[in-house]
C-alpha cells in the first residue's frame, strides 16, 4: 500500500511541474529488428483478471507479460471514450507506432464496427487509441513498479524492455483476444 501512495505522490509532483508534457516530446525509442517469421507469435491473449498477456505461437506460450490497464479494466468491458476500462474482444494489432508518447505502441483494432455500432445505439463515443506501450517517455526507470497501479485509459502496459520483445514478436494482423480469464492450460 506504502508504495501506492508513493508512486501516487511521485506522479502528482511530477504531473504539477509538467514533467509529462516535456518529456512526451521525447522520442519513444527506437524499434527493435523483428524476429524471423517463423518465431513470432501468431495470436495475443489478454487475461483480465490475471492481469496477464501472452504472446502464443501455434497454441503454444511464447513469452507472457504482467500487465497494467485501464484504471477501470475491472468495471467491464471499454464501452466510451474516457471510462478507464480495458476493452474485451476480439482485435488484431492493426499498426504501430515507433514514435508513441510512451515506449513503442502497438495500436488494438478497437472499437471495431459492433463497439460503433453500440456506442452509437447509446449516444457516446466508444473511444478510440487502445494501444499496448511501454512506460511514457522519461519515465522507464519505473520499470515494473508501474505494474503497482492500473493507470492507464484503457490501454494496455507493459516495463521498456518487455515492449521492446513484444514488438519484435508481433507482427502487424497478429489476432488478440482481450477477455475477463483466459490461461494458457484452458486454450
Amino acid at each position: 500500500m506504502i508504495y501506492r501512495v508513493l508512486l501516487g505522490l511521485l506522479i502528482i509532483v511530477a504531473i504539477a511541474f509538467g514533467y509529462t508534457k516535456v518529456m512526451a516530446r521525447i522520442a519513444s525509442g527506437i524499434p527493435p529488428v523483428s524476429v524471423e517469421a517463423e518465431h513470432q507469435a501468431d495470436h495475443i491473449y489478454v487475461s483480465k483478471d490475471d492481469r496477464m498477456m501472452y504472446l502464443m505461437q501455434d497454441e503454444i506460450v511464447l513469452k507472457s507479460y504482467s500487465i497494467a490497464m485501464g484504471a477501470q479494466w475491472d468495471a467491464g468491458p471499454k464501452q466510451r471514450e474516457g471510462d478507464e476500462r480495458t476493452p474485451e474482444g476480439s482485435y488484431h494489432i492493426d499498426w504501430r507506432n515507433p514514435r508513441s508518447v510512451a515506449h513503442l505502441s502497438l495500436h488494438i483494432s478497437y472499437p471495431d464496427s459492433d463497439d460503433r455500432a453500440r456506442g452509437q445505439e447509446n449516444g457516446y463515443d466508444p473511444g478510440s487509441n487502445i494501444m499496448i506501450h511501454g512506460l511514457p517517455n522519461g519515465w522507464g526507470a519505473l520499470g515494473s513498479l508501474h505494474r503497482l497501479l492500473n493507470w492507464t485509459d484503457g490501454c494496455i502496459a507493459v516495463t521498456n524492455s518487455e515492449m521492446q520483445e513484444i514488438w519484435s514478436f508481433t507482427p502487424n494482423q497478429t489476432p488478440i483476444t482481450i477477455v475477463s480469464n483466459w490461461s494458457p492450460n484452458n486454450n
